[in-house]
């Protein structure tokens, strides 16, 4: 380990203990707030509730046939569920843990996202190369925008004001004005991309690239790609840490997570997972990230502080994860 390195974690460390004492503060250690971490079950139609203080499943809610990817509302108070196989986005209302609509989108939903004001959810339809975006007012679609070929990821801006969506059957990243509602730009990105990270300040963007083994690094202000970085095998999940110092990449093939140091951009850790390590999503004070496994349905979750994992069994073929904090 390098001396930027240790001081990196060592900050990350403070950082996470004072989290930690915030929480404490306002409560006795048993019933600190925690993380809620929200796990969609391809092949048993379910999304799996994880209290990570617990670490364990403490709900499991009937969605759609072949749940693939899952979004929450900022306030978390709603999650949407794309139903891979049936066409349609499930509305979960989060207290009630139940679906209270279904709405119909493109074929073979695929990744979903919410903007930053919460009034639009985006659902990215792999099969017919658009883009739903729907209501979260109405919950009806509003708009479908032509993409590339396959879209998979999707990530907004911090100002609501451009989508991204990578297309990984054309080997390139659709940049859409949400006011438009059309494509501005075209950026082409390594082989197959997958998922999409932006950094807290929206300058750069970080692709996964699946057939490539690498993630590109795209200028958000020059719409052009800046860098690519080799990971593992077949990487998919990617996440940022809220002081953008680190990137996490979910290496399906070699069932590992890339670890990325934003500043000199190089892979600075390897931290072995579960099989088929598929979605990922940062904790939302950034001391924990977690990972679904599709092919030992189970999620792991990593402390960022050490590196360690605790692995959590899910349902059946886990894929899409979001967090959002525990209520008090």
């Amino acid at each position: 380990m390098t001396r930027n390195q240790e001081i990196a974690l060592r900050t990350a460390g403070v950082l996470c203990a004072v989290a930690a004492l915030t929480g404490l503060t306002a409560a006795p250690p048993p019933a600190r707030p925690g993380t809620l971490v929200y796990v969609a079950n391809l092949h048993s139609d379910t999304v799996s509730v994880v209290d990570t203080r617990s670490g364990t499943v403490v709900d499991g809610v009937p969605v759609g046939d072949g749940p693939d990817s899952a979004a929450l509302a900022p306030d978390g108070s709603r999650l949407y569920v794309t139903n891979s196989a049936a066409d349609t986005v499930s509305v979960v209302d989060t207290r009630t843990r139940t679906v209270v609509e279904t709405v119909g989108v493109g074929h073979e939903p695929s990744r979903v996202t919410v903007s930053p004001d919460n009034r639009y959810v985006y659902v990215a339809n792999v099969a017919a190369g658009t883009v739903s975006v729907i209501s979260t007012r109405t919950l009806a679609v509003t708009d479908t925008i032509a993409v590339g070929e396959a879209p998979l990821g999707l990530a907004v801006t911090p100002d609501g004001r451009t989508l991204y969506v990578a297309t990984a059957g054309s080997d390139s990243v659709s940049v859409v004005g949400t006011d438009s509602g059309t494509v501005s730009a075209t950026v082409p990105v390594g082989s197959g991309p997958t998922a999409l990270a932006l950094t807290p300040d929206g300058r750069h963007l970080y692709v996964s690239n699946l057939t490539s083994d690498d993630v590109s690094v795209v200028d958000t202000r020059a719409r052009t790609e800046t860098d690519r970085i080799p990971v593992g095998d077949q990487p998919t999940g990617i996440g940022v840490l809220p002081d953008g110092s680190r990137v996490y990449v979910a290496d399906l093939g070699s069932d590992d997570v890339s670890v990325i140091d934003t500043r000199s951009r190089t892979v600075t850790n390897t931290i072995p997972v579960g099989d088929g390590p598929n979605g990922l999503a940062v904790g939302p004070d950034g001391c924990s990230v977690h990972v679904s496994n599709f092919d030992s349905d189970t999620l792991s979750v990593i402390d960022t502080r050490t590196g360690r994992t605790v692995t959590v069994p899910v349902g059946d073929g886990p894929t899409g994860v979001t967090t959002q904090p525990t209520p008090r």
